[in-house]
């Protein structure tokens, strides 16, 4: 299935605390691991425990992109974070999920 993939405003916020390089990496990477078989588990999709940001996520290399479905076939993204060791960042801040 295809999925159509639209980012919230505080996505986009999010990508602005990156370089310009990063952002197109973080597109990138959205849209070439969730434009098909975004509600499937695989290696750098997966379901979350429930938390207060997203019930999913995905890994594109250090960066975490936390996305949710609006309808059956649009995805909407939510967040946008840096993982570094155990740590993630959004907007330069560490965050616990």
């Amino acid at each position: 299935m295809k999925f159509e993939i639209n980012f919230t405003d505080s996505a986009n916020e999010d990508l602005e605390y990156f370089k310009v390089y990063e952002q197109k990496a973080v597109i990138e990477g959205t849209k070439r691991y969730l434009r098909e078989d975004a509600n499937v588990k695989s290696k750098k999709r997966k379901q979350l425990k429930p938390n207060e940001l997203a019930p999913w996520e995905l890994r594109i290399g250090n960066y975490r992109v936390f996305y949710d479905f609006e309808k059956d076939n649009v995805v909407k993204i939510i967040a946008v974070g840096l993982k570094h060791h155990n740590e993630l960042y959004m907007r330069e801040r560490r965050v616990i999920l």
